[in-house]
């Protein structure tokens, strides 16, 4: 299958008004990272190119440091759809001025946000809450299952990074004079179900989340401010370093997550690049997506491929309409 160089200038016009056939992308190789979200985006991708851009996709697996060497250094694999990239912010923009890799679209288009959350029905009976010393304030509202008379901070998963920062946080904010203790949830799992432990029973719960997930598709949470911006420089002294003996309020950072495309399949393939340059989600969408498949149990192929049948009038708009009718009749 021959491959051929679209020009720049063409190639955003491509993308809207020539059909698909217009750039034989050929083989294809898209790093799957080891998270829901990019699982799903990956899947996503692979269905978009296969079937409306006539490409020949395998997915590989992919981790955030080794895949973004492979993909700088020997120009494989093609394509990342969902890269989280504040851990090689520096070398990305190298690479991109150099001409290496090209930045896609910000797919996670809210960024990936971590922080302190509380049930929205929490939130709507108590409008006075909306930072977490606020909350701090009502230990009553958030009982701890071993002794109610404390409130409880879930902390985030055992050997996570965020287990330090939550711990740093608690520290901060004193919120053991305050009447909470913080509670290790040792695992993902035991996390998640306290979550649902509080929404079955209608009780306040109070702790450590991150989205993109399941768990905030599935249950309406609302996320507290910290009240101040996000300071790097104390973070990296001492919000994110166990131990750290005073630490100060600060807030999680946004963690930006683009699709990276190298530049041999970007120069080959103008039209899909097009498409990677536009497709993106927000968080609430993918929730939706996210806590779909964790209910059904069912794989990223079908996660992508719900999302395609469910969010059509989405995922139309970044592709030409040649490309939308062939994916839908696949479907």
């Amino acid at each position: 299958m021959k491959t051929f160089l679209v020009p720049a200038v063409f190639a955003a016009a491509l993308s809207t008004v020539a059909p698909a056939e217009a750039a034989e992308c050929g083989s294809v190789s898209i790093a799957e990272m080891k998270w829901a979200s990019a699982g799903i985006a990956a899947s996503f991708d692979k269905i978009i190119l296969e079937k409306g851009y006539g490409c020949s996709v395998t997915i590989v697996d992919g981790d955030t440091l080794p895949t973004f060497a492979s993909m700088n250094e020997k120009g494989l694999p093609d394509i990342a759809s969902e890269y989280w990239i504040n851990s090689v912010r520096s070398l990305l923009d190298q690479a991109v001025n150099t001409g290496r890799l090209v930045q896609g679209a910000e797919i996670l288009a809210d960024g990936a946000v971590e922080g302190w959350w509380i049930p929205k029905f929490i939130a709507d009976a108590h409008p006075d809450i909306r930072s977490v010393e606020d909350a701090l304030k009502h230990p009553e509202l958030f009982p701890a299952e071993d002794d109610p008379s404390k409130g409880a901070v879930y902390n985030c998963p055992a050997d996570w990074s965020c287990q330090i920062s939550t711990t740093n946080l608690f520290k901060a904010l004193a919120a053991d004079k305050k009447g909470f203790e913080l509670v290790e949830t040792g695992s993902p799992e035991r996390l998640d179900a306290s979550i649902a432990r509080a929404f079955d029973n209608k009780i306040g719960w109070l702790g450590y989340y991150w989205a993109p997930t399941a768990i905030l598709g599935k249950y309406d949470m609302t996320r507290l401010s910290f009240g101040v911006g996000h300071n790097k420089n104390e973070w990296d002294r001492c919000t994110a370093v166990a131990g750290c003996v005073r630490p100060e309020l600060n807030s999680y950072p946004v963690s930006r997550a683009f699709t990276l495309i190298t530049r041999s399949f970007a120069s080959r393939a103008g039209p899909v690049t097009a498409y990677l340059k536009t497709r993106k989600w927000d968080n609430a969408t993918i929730n939706q997506v996210l806590a779909w498949q964790d209910e059904n149990r069912e794989s990223n192929e079908d996660a992508a491929i719900y999302f395609l049948r469910n969010y059509e009038s989405l995922w139309t708009k970044w592709v030409p309409v040649d490309v939308a009718e062939k994916v839908k009749a696949s479907l």
